[in-house]
């Protein structure tokens, strides 16, 4: 799962990146948790919107948000069909701005995290969900998570699943409700689309109060981590009884 992770360019550079009319102010945050607001990107009539929105997707139907998990992660398998997640993925797509996240390595009681970047320390984007939950007293709050696939390559030795890094190329079909939730869905099949570097940081990340440059200090030397090669496919087997070998597991 991931639960940290890095907005610090400035706000010029989000909108220019991201393509929204909104100019808003905010500071550098290197160590952004769970249940804190965070930038996400909607569309609206065809136009790109800047939001601030709590990091924690609450289904509109939850009466208590206290009876219901903290959903900060949606896995990418099978979200479109979930009863919690089917209407915003039709509805609700949106893009998670960020420049870094965070991810640790577990060997015995040992921890060991990790700062996943672009080399160029650019800005790219999760994909998301969105959902506006009404209390009971009528006040509104807008929610979101982030979708992980399984990690693929080095990212695997890290960690088993990793976010989806959304290919820019890909941005408008994604945030457009027009297009098909299986297409959406299809757009999430590579788990990385972009070289990321991989650095091994110290433990200030740990402490969710830490939210300086001093969290992504290297504590080791960085290493590139590829997309791991598309694998060929394979022509479907013929076989007697007319299914195609592909037997009936689903």
């Amino acid at each position: 799962m991931c639960g940290r992770f890095a907005v610090k360019m400035i706000p010029e550079v989000m909108q220019q990146a991201f393509g929204y009319d909104e100019r808003p102010n905010f500071p550098p945050r290197y160590n952004i948790a769970p249940t804190q607001p965070v930038p996400v990107v909607t569309i609206d009539q065809g136009r790109r919107r800047f939001v601030l929105m709590r990091w924690g997707f609450i289904p509109g139907w939850v009466k208590d948000p206290r009876d219901f998990p903290l959903v900060f992660n949606i896995r990418s398998e099978g979200a479109r069909e979930k009863p919690s997640f089917r209407a915003a993925f039709l509805r609700r797509r949106a893009l998670m701005p960020a420049d870094a996240f965070y991810e640790w390595q577990r060997a015995g009681k040992a921890s060991t995290p990790y700062m996943a970047r672009r080399p160029d320390g650019g800005p790219f984007a999760f994909p998301a969900l969105w959902e506006t939950w009404m209390s009971p007293d009528g006040s509104e709050i807008d929610t979101a998570a982030l979708i992980t696939a399984p990690a693929e390559g080095p990212m695997a030795a890290i960690h088993h699943r990793t976010p989806v890094i959304l290919d820019p190329a890909n941005w408008n079909e994604w945030l457009d409700p027009a297009t098909s939730t299986e297409r959406a869905e299809a757009l999430l099949s590579p788990p990385i689309q972009t070289e990321l570097e991989l650095v091994r940081i110290g433990p200030a990340v740990n402490k969710v109060s830490n939210d300086g440059p001093e969290v992504q200090a290297p504590a080791g030397a960085a290493e590139v981590v590829k997309p791991a090669p598309a694998k060929p496919k394979r022509p479907a087997a013929r076989a007697a009884g007319g299914d195609g070998g592909q037997g009936s597991l689903f």
